[in-house]
Order: C-alpha cells, then structure tokens, then sequence
C-alpha cells in the first residue's frame, strides 16, 4: 500500500504542484487538500482515487500559484459568429454591385464592440479544473506504478516467507513420528509406575486416561490445517486483485495453529519447531500489513 508520487504543470497564468503518498491502513482512506475554489475538482479526483485503489491512507496534495498578469481577455463565440456572418452579408452585397471590399483582418475583427471580453472568473475556474484533471491521471499513473513495483517486491518476499513455512511443517511432521516411540515408553513408564504403587487399580479407568493423554498430545489436524493455509496463502498470491484483508485473516490463522502445536507438543524438537513458526509467522504477519 506504500507509494508516492509528485509532479508540476501549468495552465495559462496559473501553475502548480502535486503530492501524493499513501501509507498502511485497514481500509482505504482518503485525505484530500486541494483549493475548495475550484468548484467539483476535489469530488473528480476522490472517485478517481476510489476506482484506483482498495485499501490504505493516502494523502494527496494540490499547491496552486497564479501569476499576475491582469485580467484575462476572451472570445465571445456568438458574437464573433454574428459579426461574421454580418460581414459575409456585406461582402455579398457589395460583389453583387460590382464592388470589391479590402481583405477583413482578424485585428479587424477583434476590434468589434463585443468580440473580445475579458474572462469571467468563473470560465477561469472551470478550464483551470479541467487541466487539473487531465493533469492528475499522469501523477496517479506514476503512483500505481510505484506501488506495483512495491507489491512485486513484497510478492517475493511473502513468498519466501509461505516456503519457509511449508518447510517447517515437514519439520513438524518428522517431530512428530520421532515422538512417538519416545511417548510410548514415557507412557508405560508411569503406567507401570501406577499399577506397583496402587492395590486394585481399575485398568479400564487407566486406559481412559491414557486415550486422553494421546488426545491431547495428539496434532495432526493442527499440521493438516497448517497445510491448508499453505495452499491458501498461495493461492492468495497468485490473486490479481486487493487480498490484502483476507491474508491478514489467514495470518490468524497460521498462528492460532502454531499456538496450539506449542502447546501440544510434549517434545523438546517439536517445540522448537513450533516456535520456529510462530517467529516466521509474525514476520510475514508485519508484512502483509502492506498488502493493498
């Protein structure tokens, strides 16, 4: 979601300059200073930022100088319509009775009452939004492509990130079939240890017990489930569209997991493993926070 971008441009006696970055946020929020004068400029470029983007705080800057240069002249386009066809009127006429009129310069025809005016403020106002406008497209063209190669740099890296990952669940899995025969002797053990030191010791009660336990050690759903979220993350990254909210989500979900094969484990291998997660977890965590 991190981008920025600048830019200046011009217009008749007014030039100016653009800002634009955007930093991490839950959603998209967009913080607007541009001149309230300019009538419709500000509602213009927020629906062209909404369309363009789907998450972050992005904060866009319009600075606007005018030079003085007195007021500024315009033409009257009706006017000048009917001037001209006054004059076509006239020169028709007076071909019609043998006469030839000298050649009507545009100097000439400025110089009529009404063809040239000065600009209304508001005439200004409009053509100068309009520019802005046009304008606005190349800095928001340079911003995307900012945040791209941004996003193509933080692709590899929450890449990487899924790999290690899908590494230590192999990990895991290979703890977790080393365990076994170290659990079963740990178990005999104390069952042994149960049945010498205690008269009438209901076997069935034992074995209950001991289910329990192989219950509660047990985490193959856990790494099944770590699993999945692999082939999720993945296909997440593969998404040309804002994923950003749902990875987060699923990060959640990575470390839940993690918790409870810490929790599980029982074994001093396995445990490292799980801790070895949960690190590689957070740090992706922290990164998807960029992901628009």
């Amino acid at each position: 979601m991190t981008g920025f971008a600048s830019g200046t441009g011009a217009h008749a006696s007014f030039s100016w300059t653009w800002e634009m970055r955007s930093v991490n946020a839950k959603g998209l929020d967009l913080r607007l200073r541009v001149p309230d004068w300019i009538e419709g400029l500000e509602t213009a470029l927020r629906g062209r930022l909404g369309k363009a983007l789907g998450r972050g705080n992005v904060t866009l800057t319009l600075r606007i100088q005018r030079e003085e240069t007195g007021s500024e002249l315009a033409v009257n386009e009706d006017v000048l319509a009917s001037v001209l066809s006054a004059l076509a009127t006239v020169e028709h006429k007076a071909k019609e009775r043998g006469l030839t009129l000298s050649e009507t310069t545009a100097a000439d025809l400025l110089s009529f009452k009404g063809v040239l005016e000065q600009a209304s403020p508001e005439e200004e106002t409009k053509a100068l939004a309009a520019a802005l406008i046009a304008d606005f497209e190349a800095l928001l063209t340079q911003f995307l492509a900012m945040r791209k190669s941004e996003g193509e740099a933080l692709h590899a890296v929450l890449s990487r990130q899924v790999d290690e990952i899908e590494t230590l669940v192999g990990q895991a899995e290979e703890a977790v079939a080393a365990r076994r025969s170290d659990m079963a002797d740990a178990l005999r053990a104390s069952l042994a240890r149960v049945t010498q030191n205690s008269d009438g010791v209901d076997e069935q009660r034992i074995a209950q017990e001991l289910a329990m336990i192989a219950v509660k050690t047990d985490v193959t759903e856990e790494l099944d489930r770590l699993k999945a979220h692999v082939g999720a993350a993945r296909g997440l990254l593969q998404e040309r569209k804002p994923v950003g909210r749902k990875i987060d989500f699923l990060m959640q979900e990575f470390n839940r997991e993690a918790n409870t094969l810490c929790s599980k484990s029982q074994n001093t291998a396995l445990t490292r493993v799980g801790l070895d997660l949960k690190t590689v977890i957070d740090q992706m965590r922290e990164q998807v926070q960029n992901v628009e």
